[in-house]
Order: structure tokens, then sequence, then C-alpha cells
């Protein structure tokens, strides 16, 4: 991976590249450290400290929720939206042809993704200004001045964090959302730490010397089994034979070659894990808006992501998730055309709607392994931390998004340098 990132160094085009991601990255981290006007950030921060889904929510956001910084609401409204339009591009005939247009039809819903974004951004930073009004961590108690300048900063927030998140995948190295949150994460493994040696010193890691060793053991097993297991199956491909018959122009034969479709078993990446993140924090949000001193044990349970409810919740959302993005991602019929087209077809399967048939029949399987395993790596270590009764601080969602975007990225460096005949890690 090191001797990937010095090859990519010594291109001039890439050492731009990653220069500039690095400076949108520094902009953002900067942006999560800027007050909002008229919060008492101190306040809201010791409330993050007892509310178990908006310490969930601020470690994604690299502290800026804690903060009650320019970014609090980080980029879970473009999420949100993303998700809403990928919807309704499936449902409606009219967003579908336009995203078989090509270039033209995915700019369009790329502004279409941009315009949802501010709207979900005013309504999420409205109910956010309700639930800081019902904490009481306003200067002036909440006056139609304070509503305008705390929403609209808010927004500006997102709509700042949606741009640099844009600029680094069009002009950077890697998909600029997921570095966004990949930076929010690693930027609060010190805390995670924290947490960690607080329960040591308070005996939370064991009666004993020797059960606070086994602990600790046992939690960097299960961290590195995680580290193994997302390497493993972000390379793993279910390869599909492809065969093109033979054919004569002239006295020339063209074709008769053999070759495979690669699919992958996690096609989607890390995506599922993001989108259900950003999905899970928004019972929260209605909750304290609509219900904020709520006593009904199901409601409550939704704000804890320790609870059997919200883990299984979670993980049902990732798995779906990945079927949904693996969807969008691949699409059986229209690989199956363009075999057809090419004259290529796949060994005892029929040209046309049999092999499109087959091809979503292996699609499903794998996927099905691909999803159940994300939704198990990233709850087993909160259902774990429930088991033991400790608090560790980093989950299994944050370590596998670090693990994932670490390795698309370096896979996209490599894709880069093969165009330009340099060998890395991968190869």
């Amino acid at each position: 991976m090191f001797q990937t990132i010095k090859n990519a160094w010594n291109i001039p085009e890439l050492r731009k590249k990653i220069l500039f991601t690095i400076a949108m990255l520094l902009i953002y981290r900067i942006g999560c450290h800027l007050p909002v006007p008229g919060l008492i950030g101190a306040a809201f921060e010791v409330l993050v400290e007892g509310n178990k889904l908006f310490g969930f929510m601020d470690m994604f956001s690299g502290g800026a929720f804690s903060n009650m910084s320019l970014f609090a609401m980080n980029i879970q409204p473009y999420i949100n939206a993303s998700i809403i339009l990928n919807l309704l591009t499936i449902a409606i005939p009219a967003l579908e042809r336009l995203a078989k247009e090509g270039e033209e039809g995915r700019k369009k819903i790329t502004q279409y993704t941009r315009y949802l974004t501010i709207g979900l951004g005013l309504f999420q930073a409205s109910m956010l200004f309700i639930t800081l009004k019902n904490y009481d961590v306003l200067y002036d108690g909440g006056t139609i001045m304070s509503f305008l300048t705390v929403v609209f900063t808010f927004c500006a927030g997102t709509a700042i964090v949606m741009w640099l998140g844009e600029l680094i995948t069009d002009k950077g190295i890697g998909n600029g959302i997921s570095m966004i949150i990949f930076v929010g994460i690693i930027s609060r493994i010190p805390t995670g730490a924290a947490v960690l040696y607080a329960n040591w010193q308070n005996g939370k890691l064991g009666a004993t010397a020797i059960e606070t060793i086994l602990l600790i053991v046992g939690l960097l097993v299960v961290m590195l089994g995680m580290i193994v297991g997302t390497v493993y199956v972000s390379g793993a491909t279910r390869k599909i034979p492809v065969n093109y018959a033979k054919k004569v122009v002239g006295r020339k034969m063209y074709g008769g070659q053999s070759t495979h479709i690669p699919m992958q078993v996690n096609m989607s990446g890390v995506m599922p894990i993001i989108f259900a993140s950003s999905i899970t924090t928004l019972p929260s949000i209605i909750i304290n808006f609509v219900a904020p001193n709520t006593e009904n044990k199901f409601l409550m349970a939704l704000q804890k992501t320790d609870s059997w409810g919200f883990l299984l919740i979670y993980a049902a959302l990732i798995f779906f998730f990945s079927f949904f993005y693996t969807m969008i991602s691949f699409n059986p019929v229209e690989v199956s055309n363009n075999l057809k087209k090419n004259g290529g077809f796949v060994p005892g399967i029929r040209p046309g709607k049999p092999t499109a048939e087959y091809l979503a029949y292996v699609l499903n399987k794998i996927t099905w392994f691909g999803g159940l395993f994300l939704a198990l790596l990233a709850t087993i270590p909160s259902v774990l931390a429930r088991i033991v009764g400790i608090q560790i601080g980093f989950g299994g969602s944050a370590l596998l998004i670090v693990v994932g975007v670490a390795l698309e990225t370096v896979k996209q460096m490599e894709s880069q340098m093969l165009m330009r005949h340099y060998k890395g890690f991968l190869d």
C-alpha cells in the first residue's frame, strides 16, 4: 500500500490530485471547528456524551456535531437525497429514461440531488433547531432571528460539504463523500481510545488484571478479524466465463476469444453502511422534535445504538442497501444485451433473456452473502460490547468504513497508475 502511494506521488498528475484532496479535507476539518452563532456549544457537548445516538452521529461527523459547528449536519442530507433520487429513478419512468441518457442525464439527476439536498437540509436544520431549543442550548432562548441564523448556517454548511465532496470526486482521489466520512472517523480515534482508557481506569474492563488483558486481547482479535474479513471480501470476485464467436471478415478471422465478467461479492463497497447510518439518525431527530421528553420504551430504544431493536434495524438496513446499491451499479439486462451485440455468450446459457436471468441469479446469490457479511461485521462489535457491558468508543461500522474507503482509494490509485505502466501493491 505504501509503495502504491509512493509510486502515485512520483506521477505529477496524481500528485496534484493527492494534494488537492488533502487541501479539501483540511478545509472540511477547519469547518468542523467553526462555531455557529447563538449556540452554547459546551452545553450540547455534555448532552452528546449522554445520548448514544447523538454520539453515533458525532462519530460520523468527526466531532462537528458535538461542537455544533458549521458542518454539524455533515453530509447526511446529501446522502438522504441520493437515496430518495435513486429510489425515484427506479419508480418513475421519466427519471429512469433520464438516467439512461448518458452524461447529460446524469448531470441533470445530480442537479436534482443538489436541490433536494438543500430542501432536506432546511428541514433537518429546522428540526435540529427545535431540538436545541428543547435542550436549552440557545443563548437567546430561540427567537425568530436565532432560528434563521442557525438554520441557514447549518444548511450552508451542508451545501459546502456537498461541494467539497463533489470537488474531491471530480478533481481528487477517491469518492468525495466517502473520503469526508473517512477523515471524520479517523479524527475520532483518539476519542475512542480515551473512552477505552476511561473504562480501564474505572475498572469496567475487568475486575482483575487477567480479565482486563483478556478483554483487550479479545477486542484486538475482533478488530483484526474484521479488517482481514473486509480485505478478503472486498477482493472476492465471482468470474462468469464469456466466449466470443469467431467471425471471418475477408481473409481475417476475428473473435474466438475467452474472457470473464468479474462480479464482486461486495459490489456496493461501504455505501450500504453509510446509507444505513444516515437513515438511522433520522428517527432520533424526529423524536426529539415531536416528543423530546418521551418515556415510551420503543421510542427510547430507537435512540440507543446498543439496543437490540436498533441493532436489528441497522443490520436490516445494511442488508437492504447492499441489494439496492448493487441493483443500481450492475444491470444484468444491459450486460446481456451488450454481450449479444458483440457476439459474446456464457457457455451453456443462451444469449439474451436467459443470460440476463442467469446473471441476475448469480448476482442475487453473491449479494446475499455480501449483505449478510457487511451487516454482521457492522453489528458484531456492538453486540459483544453489550454482552460484556463496556463501551468501546469505536464501532464496527466505523472500522468497516475506514478499511473499505482505504482499499477503494488504493484501488483507484492502482487503476490510474496501471494506465501509466506502474506496478503497485495490489498487482
